[in-house]
């Protein structure tokens, strides 16, 4: 892997303007002239409008696209694991066995899942940066705070069918209000099997060839009837065609193209190996609590495919940054942003090592205890939230920490109130390993951990905490969100109660952690991106923040090791690779009914559009608009891309629309819904 690095970084250029197909841009700063420049076309005005109202937000953490008129909604099938898993019983499992709805009437709700599309995109710096002013320290990021909780609530009275977020983006040098219309109400209409979605399992995740059907279709309602949406994606049910142009329109998470060389530091010496370390551990735990049952092998399913996915991002993030050759291009391109910069613009670079230093010294405490607390126990992050909602519901809305502001409550009260099925024994698990992993790197010594853990060992308290709790029930849940911070403090529970008294500690860290880095930090990177625009002009984009983004490319395979990847395989392949042991065993549906498929249907193919993760189920999209494809994965390269692109070997991979209408119409047949994709 890190020869492999070595090649696919080398040509990175972070600091630099974007090369080739590479960027993750706005959509109302998209580069039509330099794309023109390079393909001979661009999209005019138009299209991206079109594109952009068909465009669907996942709070999930994915995309997907609206491909009907009805709120049909296309996004792959590792978007709606957690809702296939959460609708599951000991029963019936939908996450193993895939789910058709028969009909409209037996689509069943998401817990927790919302859709949103963008209707506006609105510049709202000056305001921004006028309150900010000249303030420094905690002053600044509540000055910060406040106006852009101001401006959420002033442009979202209709909090019902809208949402507003104030999208801080080139680090602090600008700030965007994302306007959204928001489908609360949003059904799972149709999955195949888990092991036709993920066939190949962990060992090919991030490597290509592949043969994954890893696409899903869920639908947005309002008030009970499926969503009128006149603005949809066309679905093109054909194969892709080498080097055409290629468009992929979602919501890429997070990218760290634009850190300095300290910040890269952080992440290559504490950030990334303690992430790594952990989330390997955890991971085996969870698969050899698996092997103890069949039960709860089904019950961890959907977290450890979390768990194990995670781990090899993070791992191909650290591996990047330890490759030598990638560094030194890193550091060069920073010296010649300094060179470009001159005198003028200060010296950024030093404010944000000196903030570096102080999230040194807080950087495992604030991990543990506030970043990363609870890791992943469900129980615990109810009742955090429900705690800090109340106290926070009681400020005025300017004077909120970010998400809990009034523009944010009703996506937050919808998630914790969602009926969601919990474990205790995964829930046991989860918490045990963070207190355990907290007092193993805090030390028992250190004050905090004294005050989670009192006398009891690790285990002992997460017993005690989840077999006293009653928030599983969302009954109980809906009636301490309404309640406030008097219902919070006369629970018996002992989550809450747990919750409660440590949460001034983690807000300490919070707060000392917005003082001594993300103000300084904030107030550096505005003027990092004010020289950068001075040095590349236009020719930059911002670093990924869960927010729509358009990016252009081709279908085309690359060269590995001296051979040809070819840029797509067929439905053949996938009887080829077959083994008969897991995690090459065929999904029960395509064993059964090869003798009926087109072996020579594109079921995978690859482009060099420029992704990162929340881009899963991005709809790909055709010159001519209409979508032949969900993006469900990169190639082993892309992992990093978190820090950079290179366009001769980074690639998506995408699942055809070509086998997903196989699929439909022979495999899992579902006739009601590809009379509605075939539908204009």
């Amino acid at each position: 892997m890190r020869k492999l690095t070595a090649l696919s970084l080398a040509t990175v250029l972070t600091a630099t303007p974007a090369l080739a197909d590479e960027g993750m841009w706005t959509f109302d700063a998209f580069p039509a002239a330099r794309m023109k420049a390079a393909y001979g076309w661009a999209p005019d005005q138009a299209w991206l409008n079109r594109v952009q109202a068909a465009a669907v937000r996942l709070t999930g953490g994915c995309s997907a696209s609206f491909v009907s008129g009805e709120g049909l909604i296309l996004t792959n099938h590792h978007c709606v694991a957690q809702c296939a898993a959460d609708l599951s019983s000991k029963d019936k499992d939908y996450l193993a066995d895939g789910f058709i709805a028969a009909d409209r009437a037996r689509e069943m709700k998401c817990p927790g899942q919302q859709a949103e599309v963008v209707t506006s995109i609105t510049d709202v710096t000056p305001r921004v940066t006028q309150a900010i002013g000249t303030l420094a320290g905690q002053a600044l990021t509540k000055a910060r705070d406040a106006a852009i909780a101001g401006i959420e609530a002033e442009n979202c009275t209709d909090t019902a069918t809208t949402r507003c977020q104030v999208v801080t983006l080139y680090g602090g040098g600008q700030y965007k209000l994302y306007k959204y219309r928001k489908y609360s109400d949003v059904r799972l209409a149709w999955a195949p099997e888990f092991a036709a979605a993920f066939f190949g399992g962990d060992p090919d995740n991030f490597n290509f060839p592949r043969y994954n059907l890893d696409a899903s279709f869920l639908r947005a309602y309002e008030n009970g009837k499926p969503a009128v949406t006149p603005q949809h994606l066309t679905w093109n049910p054909r194969a892709p065609i080498a080097s055409e142009a290629t468009f992929v329109v979602g919501n890429p998470g997070r990218t760290q193209r634009l850190l300095t060389q300290d910040q890269l530091e952080i992440q290559r010496e504490l950030s990334l190996p303690l992430t790594v370390t952990l989330l390997s551990e955890f991971r085996g735990r969870l698969i050899a609590a698996g092997e103890q049952s069949p039960e709860r092998k089904r019950e961890a399913a959907d977290t450890l495919f979390g768990i194990e996915n995670s781990y090899k991002v993070y791992w191909g993030q650290a591996r990047a940054l330890d490759d030598n050759a990638f560094a030194a291009r890193l550091a060069q391109n920073e010296a010649e942003l300094k060179a470009k910069a001159g005198k003028g613009a200060g010296d950024p670079w030093a404010d944000i090592a000196r903030a570096d230093a102080d999230y040194r010294n807080m950087f495992l405490d604030y991990y543990f205890l506030e970043q990363r607390a609870g890791w992943g126990s469900q129980l615990y992050s109810y009742a955090r939230t429900l705690v800090r909602a109340a106290a926070e519901r009681e400020k005025p809305n300017a004077e909120r920490l970010p998400g809990y502001t009034d523009s944010q409550l009703p996506l937050l009260e919808k998630q914790v109130t969602d009926p969601v099925p919990t474990y205790p024994w995964l829930e046991k698990t989860a918490l045990s390993f963070w207190l355990s992993k907290t007092r193993e790197y805090l030390t028992a010594d250190n004050r905090q951990v004294k005050a989670l853990l009192g006398r009891d060992s690790p285990e002992a308290l997460a017993d005690r905490l989840v077999d006293g709790t009653t928030l599983a029930d969302p009954a109980v849940r809906a009636r301490l969100f309404e309640g406030g911070m008097a219902a919070i403090r006369a629970s018996k529970d002992p989550m809450i109660q747990f919750a409660l008294k440590n949460d001034p500690a983690a807000r300490a860290l919070r707060t000392a952690y917005s003082e001594k880095v993300d103000a300084p930090v904030t107030a550096a990177q505005a003027k990092l991106a004010r020289a950068r625009f001075a040095a590349y002009g236009p020719a930059n984009y911002p670093d990924a923040t869960f927010t729509l983004r358009i990016s252009y490319g081709k279908v085309m395979g690359w060269t590995e090791r001296g051979q040809q990847v070819p840029y797509s395989t067929t439905v053949a392949g996938l009887y080829e690779r077959a083994t008969g042991q897991d995690p090459f065993v065929l999904a029960k549906a395509y064993a059964e009914k090869k003798a009926q498929l087109d072996l020579n249907t594109t079921f995978n193919f690859v482009t060099t559009n420029d992704i990162i993760g929340g881009n899963s189920g991005s709809p790909v999209i055709a010159k001519d608009g209409s979508v032949i494809g969900a993006a469900f994965d990169g190639n082993i390269h892309s992992l990093g891309g978190n820090f950079g692109y290179d366009p001769a070997l980074n690639r998506t991979v995408v699942v055809s629309t070509a086998a997903v209408q196989q699929a439909l119409e022979k495999v899992y047949p579902a006739p009601a819904l590809v009379r509605e994709l075939a539908a204009r």
